[in-house]
């Protein structure tokens, strides 16, 4: 039996933008990135967070597309992620989505274990995503929806369709 004070849970949101991040359209989620992230800093469960030297990860790289931008943390479990996402100004900046991002009808979002204290790359967080597009929900890549305990995650091997990352 694995401890899964051994695992934290990696997450991985990715949204395609409707406007340049400078843009009048986005001024309010801009606005909002900052406190955002504190509460999620101050959050019970919180381990870690993806960000460049400006705080944030909004001018981080993800797939080699500029109109993508990243969301990659780490939780202590999928109560913890669950109990942050819908609850204050973040449960109103989800609710406000489709103004800033563009509907997009393959998986933006994976769910993964790592070794507790492990801090996942962007490449890694792709290959996840991927993963997740190629095979739906596996120990390896999974969702809220449909989760998986923390212990073995091995890849399932299939082809990966040309057509999976976000040329949408």
């Amino acid at each position: 039996m694995t401890s899964a004070a051994a695992y934290e849970l990696a997450q991985v949101n990715i949204s395609r933008l409707k406007f340049p991040l400078d843009s009048p359209e986005l001024k309010d989620f801009v606005d909002a990135l900052d406190p955002v992230n504190a509460s999620a800093e101050a959050a019970d469960g919180y381990v870690w967070r993806l960000q460049s030297e400006g705080g944030d990860a909004t001018d981080i790289k993800v797939f080699g597309d500029d109109w993508l931008i990243v969301n990659l943390t780490v939780w202590r479990d999928t109560d913890a992620l669950t109990a942050f996402m819908y609850q204050g100004q973040h449960r109103e900046l989800l609710s406000r989505r489709r103004e800033w991002f563009e509907k997009v009808e393959e998986a933006m979002t994976a769910l993964w274990w790592v070794p507790a204290g492990h801090r996942p790359t962007v490449a890694e967080a792709e290959a996840r995503l991927l993963h997740l597009r190629a095979n739906g929900p596996t120990p390896y890549a999974f969702t809220l929806r449909t989760s998986f305990p923390a212990g073995a995650s091995e890849p399932v091997v299939f082809a990966v369709p040309e057509d999976l990352g976000c040329g949408v």
